[in-house]
């Protein structure tokens, strides 16, 4: 592996003062020292300036229901090399690792989905190739209000029972890492406890529901953790009444996910989200994109349904909202173009908090060279873009860095 032994310098780091700019040195492909960056250094290795640019790690998607045409409910050993194939797309988009998301299905589909995504993690992780890892598997229902079900088919919604889940997971359980459920409809007392002490890996996550403040507090008690796609499916913030968002966001344990695709939420509504959630401290940012992410705008099959997507949203036929095809890292740069935070805290939301979310690690020593991304924000257009820092396949730097001999 050609010039493994590297300097970065002059880098911006997210969730750290904007001004402030870093030095990192690269060893063996991997991050061996971070510090402030010293003036007038004198080094005696290759150097990349990043002129006061970026540098992050790349994406993580917890929440992302399939690509290039595939949907993730789908899933069978007879299409699971399409699985590869997204994998490899998603990391051309930026993004180091995602949670394939299975929305409500029937259990047989489920189950099929959950056995190709277990094989396919027995067959490709262990691979050094530049693709986007899966972590586990993001349940997105069954267990779901079907009042607050939105483009989940409604005769799939389960009773939200211990034995449901535990007949649903089966044996891929080590699979599942986020499960979202809405907790009033359970008939169970501390089904969450239950769930939490049974499944310590599954980070439990309250969506599609109507619960009240009440309901909402009992299940963070419980070991609920995440909030799925905040502001959508569940009741607004009501003065009186502020229900389950507003349980979570006045708990300091307690992240909740969001899109920044402009229809989802307005750009004022996540201006006020991000002020009341701290930002990236306990927000972050997920795409929710459907299976024509990576295609053009169109008419696409949805289970037994049909999705149209225009300029990155699609509906039903009945307009109901069913997702988005904006990409992770476009969430991005519109939040940045919209004015809702600035750069750093913008890429934070992609790259640092999802990470947070879920307990994995975040930016420091030990991290591949091959995760890193450079992000450029150019003032006269007011754009922001990105790069992968290294072609993984041949290590070499890309042509528009600024190495050194």
């Amino acid at each position: 592996m050609a010039k493994t032994s590297f300097y970065i310098t002059n880098a911006r780091l997210p969730k750290t003062k904007d001004d402030q700019c870093y030095e990192l040195l690269i060893e063996n492909g991997k991050i061996k020292n971070i510090q402030v960056q010293k003036i007038d250094k004198t080094y005696e290795k290759p150097v990349i300036d990043f002129a006061k640019d970026w540098l992050s790690l790349g994406g993580a998607d917890l929440q992302i229901n399939g690509a290039l045409g595939l949907p993730f409910p789908e899933l069978t050993l007879a299409n699971s090399e399409q699985l590869l194939e997204i994998s490899k797309f998603l990391w051309q988009e930026g993004i180091d690792f995602f949670l394939p998301t299975i929305i409500t299905s029937s259990p047989e589909k489920i189950n099929t989905a959950l056995a190709t995504i277990s094989q396919y993690i027995k067959n490709y992780q262990k691979q050094d190739v530049p693709y986007a890892k899966i972590l586990g598997v993001h349940l997105e229902g069954p267990f779901l209000n079907p009042e607050k079900r939105g483009a989940h088919p409604k005769k799939y919604i389960l009773p939200f029972t211990i034995d449901n889940l535990v007949s649903l997971i089966g044996k891929y359980s080590k699979h599942v890492r986020v499960l979202t459920c809405a907790p009033e409809i359970s008939s169970e007392q501390r089904i969450i406890s239950e769930i939490k002490l049974r499944y310590p890996q599954i980070k439990v996550s309250l969506g599609h529901s109507l619960a009240t403040e009440e309901d909402a507090e009992q299940a963070f008690r419980e070991g609920a953790s995440m909030v799925t796609h905040a502001f959508n499916a569940m009741p607004s913030l009501h003065h009186r009444e502020p229900g389950l968002l507003g349980s979570a966001l006045t708990h300091s344990g307690v992240k909740c996910g969001f899109i920044a695709d402009g229809e989802h939420i307005s750009p004022k509504m996540l201006k006020l989200l991000l002020r009341m959630g701290e930002g990236s401290k306990r927000l972050f940012l997920v795409s929710d994109a459907l299976a024509p992410l990576g295609l053009g705008d169109g008419v696409y099959p949805w289970d037994q349904r049909e999705v149209t997507v225009r300029q990155g949203t699609a509906r039903l036929e009945d307009g109901t909202l069913a997702g988005t095809t904006v990409s992770l890292l476009s969430a991005v740069a519109n939040l940045v173009k919209w004015g809702i935070c600035d750069v750093g805290s913008a890429i934070a939301l992609a790259t640092e908090s999802p990470r947070d979310a879920i307990t994995e690690e975040g930016l420091g020593v030990g991290q591949p060279v091959a995760n890193l991304l450079r992000w450029h924000w150019n003032n006269s257009t007011q754009t922001l873009t990105w790069q992968r820092l290294i072609n993984t396949e041949s290590f070499k730097f890309p042509s528009n860095s600024k190495y050194e001999n």
